[in-house]
């Protein structure tokens, strides 16, 4: 299989991955959540009291960018800033009790998709899928972690700010 071929495993990940977003946000819209705010509202859930800065890596946007976007739900009362117990300067980030119960009415939409998108796969393969992604998940976190490392490692020798 090459570049040009539909089946090729880099081109369906991609695009599993963007049609299980279009779907959902389609389906949460009814909630009134924009794709930047469920990804805000789920990113919070999974890791409460993050900073601006770590959310804006998760988002992978750049940090004026998050800042903006939790000005605005910080306004509609869907997030909190709260000063770090050690460093004053820097602000952690909670969903609201309203963010949450709305996390829950997404996350019951998220499960529900995943379900449908599923449906061509018996018990025994949904299992297997699972666990295969996250294999491929696991080895590719690594390496990012050894991407990262050896561009500190090498942002250091320069005697540059890592990244």
């Amino acid at each position: 299989m090459g570049p040009d071929d539909a089946g090729y495993i880099g081109y369906v990940l991609s695009d599993v991955a963007r049609l299980m977003r279009t779907v959902f946000d389609r389906r949460v819209r009814s909630l009134g959540l924009t794709r930047a705010q469920w990804l805000v509202l789920s990113r919070l859930y999974r890791r409460p009291g993050a900073s601006q800065t770590e959310l804006a890596d998760m988002l992978e946007i750049d940090r004026a960018s998050a800042g903006r976007m939790i000005d605005r739900m910080e306004k509609a009362g869907w997030v909190e800033r709260r000063a770090d117990a050690v460093d004053r300067r820097v602000k952690r980030l909670y969903l609201s009790v309203h963010a949450k119960r709305v996390h829950a009415r997404m996350w019951a939409i998220a499960e529900a998709t995943v379900d449908d998108a599923l449906v061509p796969l018996s018990p025994l393969e949904r299992a297997r899928f699972s666990g295969l992604a996250v294999r491929v998940k696991e080895r590719l976190q690594s390496l990012a972690d050894v991407d990262l490392a050896a561009k500190t490692a090498d942002a250091d020798m320069r005697g540059i700010a890592a990244p």
